[in-house]
């Protein structure tokens, strides 16, 4: 009947627009936490990395709203301290291209806990040469360097309790403890490799850490500029500019309640909590929707692909 043949076609043209529709988000997802030059994923088939599916830094790393809040905590988090501050000031386009520093960013993330294990140690490499240029004075007069063991647990401790932070905040608050110190001492083995030292490996650990750290930790105008492009963060896309002042504003708000007040951040008040938490979990579902290829999903393939044989 005439009737079934306009719905069918109605429907087709439906199916034809969400599909655009999640390809369009699905790009716009990965142009960020996959940048060109990233690992291929799916090879070797059977290798699991340095980690594994079952590991718990590929549940944590896995959620890319998560991430990019935690991203966003962490670069906060990590330039109260004044030497990496001005590694990070002087000797990267962090100030004029931020999209870029976060692509970088996720890209060694997703490199190290995703990739075959070979890629993950070229990674590591490629690291820790880049940081042996890494060097200069503070404006306090003492001397920094990118590969100094101490500096390097600061910045490691920084964004792996961020990154927690905002795991339990926004994907899955009834992670167990056991499984959280077992991220811990999985993703310690990073740091180690780029050669921190003292990682903390569990929660306790990483709490008292950061307690015993915050009296090295200040706020200047370089700070207060940083926070300031956060807020304004540039979007990939124009339609995308409130999703991604949402995400950088639950990235404010995920630092802990010290540190925001270092950074003169008056803290949300319950209410305005309550109403950020249900707005990004909003702004994750077509997200979480769209990714069909994201970077955990292509490793799974690849670890599932050569058991299924």
């Amino acid at each position: 009947m005439p009737e079934y043949g306009i719905l069918f076609s109605f429907c087709a043209q439906q199916t034809r627009v969400m599909e655009a529709l999640r390809t369009r988000i699905e790009a716009s997802v990965l142009a960020i936490s996959r940048p060109p030059g990233s690992p291929d994923f799916r090879f070797p088939k059977g290798d699991p990395g340095l980690f594994g599916p079952d590991s718990a830094s590929w549940l944590v790393h896995s959620d890319f709203t998560a991430m990019l809040i935690g991203g966003v905590s962490a670069l906060l988090l990590q330039m109260l301290h004044p030497l990496a501050l001005s590694g990070v000031w002087d000797h990267s386009t962090f100030q004029q291209d931020m999209l870029g520093r976060l692509r970088r960013t996720a890209q060694f993330i997703a490199g190290t806990t995703f990739g075959s294990r070979a890629d993950a140690e070229n990674l590591i490499a490629k690291v820790k040469k880049i940081h042996t240029q890494v060097r200069g004075v503070a404006p306090d007069g003492r001397a920094y360097a990118a590969d100094d063991p101490a500096l390097l647990t600061w910045v490691h401790a920084a964004e792996t309790s961020s990154f927690l932070r905002a795991y339990l905040r926004y994907r899955d608050p009834s992670l167990p403890l056991a499984k959280q110190d077992q991220y811990l001492d999985e993703i310690s083995r990073i740091a180690i490799a780029l050669g921190a030292i003292e990682v903390p490996r569990t929660v306790v650990q990483l709490e008292q850490y950061l307690q015993d750290t915050r009296p090295q930790l200040h706020c200047d105008a370089r700070t207060l500029k940083t926070l300031e492009l956060v807020l304004n963060a540039p979007a990939p896309h124009p339609l995308a500019q409130p999703w991604t002042r949402l995400m950088m504003r639950a990235g404010v708000d995920l630092l802990p309640d010290w540190a925001q007040q270092q950074l003169g951040v008056t803290a949300l008040r319950p209410w305005q909590q309550a109403g950020l938490l249900r707005a990004v979990g909003v702004a994750a579902r077509p997200i979480r929707w769209a990714v069909r290829n994201s970077s955990a999903q292509l490793a799974r393939e690849r670890v599932d692909n050569l058991s299924g044989c």
